[in-house]
């Protein structure tokens, strides 16, 4: 049996780990001004104000990574999509098509009751290795059915 295919967006990663460790050094950053009074004279700055900066800085870094979290992966039976909300787990049988429109941002499934799951690893941002992945899916589905 062939190993399944997967697919990863590729340009959302680099930027998403760029955005987190620079966020991550932004908050870092301006923990280290947080000392001192709190300008209305009746607080001062204490080191959990510095920790908390930093342990937000973190909770936002995390949040920016979860755009790297869309994948999907197929085999000849089934497909499973992983999207940032929600992961679907479907038969080839479920699948009508495999839609990749123009002006979409990203790959489709049309399924036979008419619903649309979107696929957030095949971006139209991939330009070239996107249009890889709905040949390589199609290629899948169209054996499926077959």
């Amino acid at each position: 049996m062939a190993s399944p295919l997967v697919f990863k967006p590729q340009r959302i990663r680099w930027v998403a780990g760029i955005a987190a460790v620079v966020t991550f050094v932004l908050f870092t950053a301006l923990s280290f001004g947080l000392h001192g009074s709190t300008g209305d004279g009746y607080g001062h700055f204490e080191r959990g104000d510095q920790s908390a900066m930093i342990g937000l800085g973190v909770l936002a870094a995390l949040g920016i990574l979860a755009f790297t979290r869309p994948r999907v992966r197929a085999d000849a039976d089934h497909v499973q999509v992983r999207n940032l909300i929600g992961n679907f787990d479907l038969p080839w049988s479920a699948v009508r098509a495999v839609r990749f429109d123009r002006n979409s941002a990203w790959a489709m499934l049309e399924l036979h009751d008419e619903e649309i799951v979107p696929v957030h690893a095949l971006q139209a941002t991939d330009k070239d290795y996107a249009v890889q992945g709905v040949r390589a899916l199609r290629a899948l589905h169209s054996a499926s059915i077959s």
